[in-house]
């Protein structure tokens, strides 16, 4: 067995939800200038390069924005990305099972519907609560470090202040529908794969129920996510990155941009998009998996020890 044991009971919600937010800050540290990188190349098209500043795939991204803004700018917009893992991830996958099996009453054998159904459930609660923390993310990662260049915001909480006085409650919620539409998509995508994934290794005996299972269940749902939530996100982003005015709904960027710059720019950034999502999944759910099972064994031990 690699890594810690499965535990002898169910954790409970509490365990869940701390173990989803605390695996997917971890996830975001590894993986965050690969989402950086993917903002910047979705955005291209709508804003145009500072003196000719153009992106050209996701390592060019990358090195390009370490030679002209340093390395720091890699990780422009971490804290509310971890302000936004706390909140999204426990709610998203903390509350997963137990949505599910409030669905099926209490039974083990739940369908890929139920499941569909759970993801999505708890994906779109996720975003109705925590929506302001993706806006200033998004809008962190997509401003440049460049002389000369004013910069919109200088930190944090000084964003969620600046947003609120002059776009009101609506610019902190702004994009809500669309990243509503968006995590649900990825949410009951990556938990209803990884599920279906590791149920079936482990019912014809590939793996155990161990970190390579993990590794290769994650993997797969990271793949399969980034086809299908690609064009979402693609349009999530500019919109929640847009200035009053630009567009009047999610539903007119989309047509604006399909008429400006054609289909293919639903998928702008898809390859930093897999392997960011890929990664994250893989660090994600197997540091959850780890967490999740090193918090039992120490409630075991506590509760042994009394």
């Amino acid at each position: 067995m690699v890594g810690f044991k499965p535990s002898d009971v169910p954790p409970p919600l509490g365990v869940k939800m701390a173990s989803a937010g605390a695996a997917a800050c971890v996830a975001d540290l590894f993986t965050f200038p690969l989402d950086t990188a993917k903002v910047r190349l979705q955005i291209q098209g709508e804003v145009k390069g500072v003196d000719g500043i153009r992106y050209r795939g996701v390592f060019g991204t990358i090195s390009t924005m370490i030679r002209t803004e340093g390395p720091r700018s890699l990780y422009n917009g971490l804290v509310a990305g971890l302000q936004r893992q706390v909140c999204f991830a426990s709610i998203r996958i903390g509350l997963y099972d137990n949505v599910k099996n409030f669905y099926t009453g209490g039974t083990d054998n739940a369908s890929v519907l139920v499941r569909i159904l759970a993801g999505c459930t708890t994906g779109a609660m996720a975003v109705s609560f925590a929506q302001p923390t993706d806006v200033v993310k998004v809008r962190f990662q997509a401003q440049m470090n460049l002389n000369g260049v004013a910069r919109r915001y200088t930190g944090t909480m000084q964003a969620y202040k600046h947003i609120f006085q002059n776009e009101g409650m609506r610019g902190l919620w702004k994009g809500t529908l669309p990243n509503i539409t968006r995590n649900a998509l990825v949410n009951c995508t990556e938990l209803v794969t990884y599920d279906l994934i590791k149920e079936a290794i482990l019912k014809h005996s590939l793996l155990s129920d161990n970190l390579p299972c993990h590794f290769v269940s994650a993997f797969g749902a990271g793949f399969v996510t980034t086809v299908i939530a690609s064009p979402v996100d693609v349009v999530k982003t500019r919109y929640m990155n847009s200035p009053p005015g630009l567009y009047k709904s999610a539903i007119n960027c989309s047509w604006i941009m399909m008429t400006k710059e054609g289909p293919t720019a639903f998928y702008k950034g898809f390859v930093p998009s897999f392997l960011r999502l890929g990664s994250w999944n893989v660090v994600m759910f197997v540091t959850f998996e780890q967490i999740k099972r090193a918090m039992m064994l120490s409630k075991k031990r506590f509760e042994e020890g009394n």
